[in-house]
């Protein structure tokens, strides 16, 4: 309990560190916002009437402030989790990423899933049959997934399976036809409450490319890890005690290799879901996915402040949290731990 207490703690310099740089680094990039919507708003603007317009911006949005003082104003807001309103059309940063977060949550826990099957599935296998064909096969496998980046394994699956093949959607989250109107922004679970089943088909022929993209980067990874921590184990004196028992194979494999192994994967899991939370924002924009990589990006360009600050406290919070429950999973994989932390 002290553990995660802490931990719970850590979270809040966190998130401050990120959200100083984040406002920072939006400051110091070329470009307004003030200069942008300056523009759009009178495109036969003279050059005195646009910076008039400019500069009456700049002041309603308080950007002719000193940066000290917009800092302070930002974190007074902070403190109060008023994340503020976008500077085109006024819509609340809450709303808006609150509206994203969902999808983006869908597909990174799809993708880990993925992930997770392949890798643990293939990293098991190469350890067990050590210094065979199929070991090396599987990890020259792992060493091309986890080399190719995750832009050209998506722009390759859109070409392949969508274009050529036409197996997949290589576009969006649900097909707009099915006229879909969230009530949690988890399709899956409005899908049960709506009591809409035909939801759930698209929408994992929509999540499959997207969701293996970010996959296939991330289990040749989690394939050599598995791999070095069961062969470990199998060099340890109590899985030769168990063989000498007369266990069978596949009972020393669940009973014993897999549990003692178990450490070194969540941590590398934990570590890698925050990876994804990344690559899935990348991954977004392949396949104009609507989560908050495509808010983000979309933001970062038209220097929208409170949605970028917004977002990237959003993915921090989410990638934080993981690693608190990582922590937690130690204390029910170790009970050494638990005895530490009493």
């Amino acid at each position: 309990m002290k553990r995660a207490l802490l931990r719970l703690l850590a979270v809040i310099p966190v998130l401050l560190a990120l959200s100083t740089i984040v406002f920072l680094a939006m400051r110091w990039i070329p470009g307004s916002p003030a200069t942008s919507l300056a523009a759009g708003g009178n495109m036969n603007a003279t050059a005195e009437e646009f910076t008039q317009s400019e500069e009456r911006i700049r002041v309603a949005l308080g950007l002719d402030q000193p940066l000290w003082k917009q800092y302070l104003t930002f974190l007074g807001d902070l403190v109060t989790l008023d994340f503020g309103t976008s500077f085109y059309g006024s819509n609340s940063v809450l709303k808006l990423v609150g509206e994203a977060l969902p999808a983006t949550i869908e597909l990174t826990v799809a993708a880990m899933l993925i992930a997770i099957l392949i890798g643990v599935v293939t990293g098991v296998i190469a350890a067990w049959k050590k210094d065979t064909v199929v070991d090396g096969a599987i990890r020259v496998g792992a060493t091309v997934s986890f080399s190719l980046p995750w832009f050209a394994l998506g722009i390759l699956g859109v070409v392949v399976f969508g274009v050529v093949l036409g197996w997949l959607p290589i576009i969006g989250r649900l097909p707009n036809s099915l006229g879909y109107h969230p009530t949690t922004g988890f399709v899956l679970l409005d899908a049960i409450l709506q009591n809409r089943p035909e939801l759930v088909w698209p929408w994992v022929k929509h999540l499959i490319l997207p969701a293996t993209t970010l996959a296939l980067s991330m289990a040749g990874f989690i394939t050599r890890i598995v791999r070095t921590a069961v062969l470990e184990v199998l060099g340890d004196d109590f899985v030769r005690t168990a063989r000498m028992k007369g266990l069978s194979e596949s009972a020393v494999l669940r009973h014993h290799v897999l549990r003692n192994a178990a450490l070194p994967i969540v941590t590398v899991l934990g570590l890698q879901f925050g990876a994804l939370l990344g690559g899935s924002l990348i991954t977004e924009m392949v396949f104009a996915y609507p989560g908050v990589g495509n808010l983000l990006v979309s933001a970062v360009h038209q220097r929208d402040y409170p949605i970028v600050q917004g977002a990237a406290l959003a993915v921090a919070f989410l990638f934080v949290m993981v690693n608190v429950v990582v922590d937690l999973l130690y204390l029910v994989l170790d009970p050494r731990l638990r005895k530490v932390t009493a």
